[in-house]
């Protein structure tokens, strides 16, 4: 459980693979895709604001909590969207550390824009075991997520493989300053300057893994036709996520309506 309040335990069953290579594919089933509002709504709310933040400012300006919780939330659309496949990839990484605690990066806090995506890198975590203290057994993980829910003509696969490619030669590097310098004047939650200090100052502690992945967030009805875009063999550089969800358009959009219920009107 990290800052966001949720067992992680819990979504177990949601990411059980039906495969690993030559990507590795997982399908929830509709009755775990109905039952996502629910369990996510309460973390869902937090990767945006933090409780104390919300109940502070709304006292502070005399505001319903609701009213704080919209300028942050994105409206339906393709940001929502967006935001719903890191949000997801995002327990996905949290979920397949377990029993290690990955400190994963609530970027959705720090948009300039609630319409537009959070910028940098899509999702990143932190393994350190030993923490404050570095060592060998440090990592971290980083992925680019692409979601598609209705037909058309995108190619999350495809899409999710070639922009890997820039967290890997400098994008990832850059987010990790970029934290840093938000740091300096914001509250990361679990993130802090002395972690991303480790990560960053690569010369002055031990080497650390770094995991990269490309993932595909897709409706179940369109899976068939995207996994035609799938690599026949796997990367040394990259691992493949596909991970396909039920009706997956009314599934986010019900996961970020629950969200908004979760506050004072």
């Amino acid at each position: 459980m990290d800052e966001l309040g949720f067992d992680f335990t819990k979504a177990v069953a949601w990411f059980q693979h039906q495969q690993d290579q030559p990507y590795a594919l997982v399908r929830l089933s509709p009755e775990q895709a109905a039952q996502l509002a629910d369990e996510m709504a309460v973390a869902v709310r937090r990767c945006y604001i933090t409780d104390e933040l919300l109940a502070n400012r709304a006292t502070a300006l005399g505001l319903q909590q609701s009213e704080i919780l919209a300028s942050r939330f994105p409206d339906p659309g393709s940001t929502m969207a967006g935001d719903f496949g890191e949000i997801l990839c995002y327990f996905y990484q949290s979920v397949k550390e377990l029993p290690a605690y990955a400190v994963g990066v609530k970027k959705w806090r720090l948009k300039q824009d609630r319409t537009k995506p959070a910028p940098r890198s899509d999702v990143v975590h932190f393994l350190m075991p030993n923490r404050p203290n570095a060592s060998s057994e440090d990592g971290v993980l980083c992925a680019e997520v692409k979601l598609k829910s209705t037909p058309g003509s995108s190619t999350p696969i495809t899409s999710a493989i070639d922009d890997c490619a820039k967290d890997r030669t400098s994008r990832l590097a850059e987010t990790l300053v970029w934290l840093r310098e938000r740091a300096m004047t914001e509250q990361l939650g679990d993130l802090d300057i002395p972690m991303l200090n480790r990560f960053i100052n690569l010369v002055d502690h031990p080497p650390v893994s770094k995991r990269f992945r490309a993932v595909a967030v897709v409706c179940e009805s369109l899976l068939a036709q995207e996994l035609l875009a799938a690599p026949n063999a796997p990367s040394t550089d990259y691992s493949l996520l596909v991970i396909a969800v039920p009706h997956l358009k009314q599934t986010y959009e019900a996961v970020f309506e629950a969200g908004r219920t979760t506050v004072q009107v």
